[in-house]
């Protein structure tokens, strides 16, 4: 079945990296970009994907205030936080949003897990 990704990161080579590992795990899903909180936002309220990724610090609204937005509107998306900082009152902020906080850099083994977060694991 094909879900639909938007995956948010100021960082284009983060956003390709991302991209790229997901489409070889799940080549039927249809990925899309944002490279801004207000950008992802309005992605979202037009193609309304299933799954977005979303680092904390962009320039303007950060992730975690953009993540909160998204999820008070559309509550059934899985939303998977990144970040280089996880420190505890992140990962608290993640938690208390009903998302999990992934350590930056990216690798395979964090999307691994937010491939996991996708499925319910």
């Amino acid at each position: 079945m094909s879900k639909k990704v938007l995956v948010v990161d100021d960082s284009k080579i983060s956003r390709m990296f991302i991209r790229q590992h997901i489409s070889a795990k799940q080549p039927d899903w249809i990925l899309s970009e944002a490279a801004t909180g207000e950008e992802a936002i309005e992605m979202i309220n037009k193609e309304q994907p299933d799954y977005c990724t979303m680092d904390i610090n962009m320039p303007g609204m950060l992730g975690t205030d953009a993540a909160r937005e998204i999820l008070a509107k559309y509550p059934g998306i899985r939303l998977v936080i990144f970040s280089a900082n996880v420190q505890e009152s992140y990962q608290e902020e993640a938690r208390s949003m009903g998302t999990i906080l992934v350590s930056k850099p990216v690798t395979e083994k964090s999307i691994a897990q937010a491939l996991d977060y996708f499925a319910g694991v």
